[in-house]
């Protein structure tokens, strides 16, 4: 799956910006830069993995489609697909009823 320039923003340019713009706060020096820095920078990583969660929780759907097409597969054939077969009916188009 390919993803264009706007997720790729979001999903790693995003996130490294607010950390380095909280590590850029930290070195102002004094204990409230310090703390502010930290959670700057923890806003960043709580970014990035928000963003992992939800690309992992999208492979959790894909997984189950999957699921779904070789059940159906099963019905039709008495078999359990290989992957080759799964793929081949995933291309063509046949979607989970």
């Amino acid at each position: 799956m390919s993803q264009g320039p706007f997720m790729f923003t979001v999903r790693y340019l995003l996130p490294v910006v607010v950390v380095i713009g909280g590590i850029l706060v930290m070195t102002g020096g004094g204990e409230i830069n310090l703390e502010g820095g930290a959670g700057i920078v923890s806003a960043g990583l709580a970014i990035y993995f928000i963003n992992w969660l939800i690309r992992l929780g999208a492979s959790g759907d894909r997984e189950r489609q999957r699921e779904q097409r070789a059940r159906e597969y099963f019905d039709e054939h008495g078999r359990w697909p290989d992957a080759r077969q799964l793929r081949e009916r995933g291309e063509r188009g046949d979607q989970p009823r």
